[in-house]
């Protein structure tokens, strides 16, 4: 397959419809947590503010200034931070990291559309880009 073959098969529409419309994207007025988080290798950025009671989500906003497979990843991840326990937030990292690096299976439920991003499993350097955005909710919560 040629390398234009492979960048189009992974950034498909999907993804791309995902990375324009990212959700959350405002910023919270008086989060209980701001975590900002880099991946040295690319330079995108991820900056998330959470409000959290009982370890559950209950306001978040995002920044993102990242590769389209990092929108992605932030765009799954806004649709469904609202509600989540860090437990799930736990889950659907390592589960999206062992899609990405040792054939595990997709995130469950609500995370699921994370599948979207199994195509960069050929790409480890764009792995951090999309990791960041769990990363960064995760390390808020700790924070909040």
């Amino acid at each position: 397959m040629s390398d234009n073959q492979d960048l189009m098969k992974l950034y498909s529409q999907r993804i791309l419809k995902l990375a324009a419309n990212i959700p959350l994207i405002d910023r919270l007025e008086n989060p209980d947590a701001t975590v900002r988080k880099r991946s040295p290798l690319c330079g995108s950025t991820v900056e998330v503010d959470v409000n959290v009671e009982n370890d559950v989500i209950t306001a978040y906003g995002q920044d993102v200034k990242a590769c389209a497979l990092g929108q992605t990843a932030a765009s799954v991840l806004g649709a469904h931070a609202i509600g989540a326990s860090k437990d799930q937030l736990e889950k659907a990292r390592d589960q999206l990291f062992a899609m990405l690096k040792s054939d595990g299976p997709i995130p469950d439920a609500p995370f699921d559309d994370l599948e979207v991003l199994l195509p960069a499993k050929e790409y480890s350097n764009r792995h951090a880009s999309i990791m960041l955005a769990l990363e960064a909710t995760l390390q808020a919560m700790e924070e909040a």
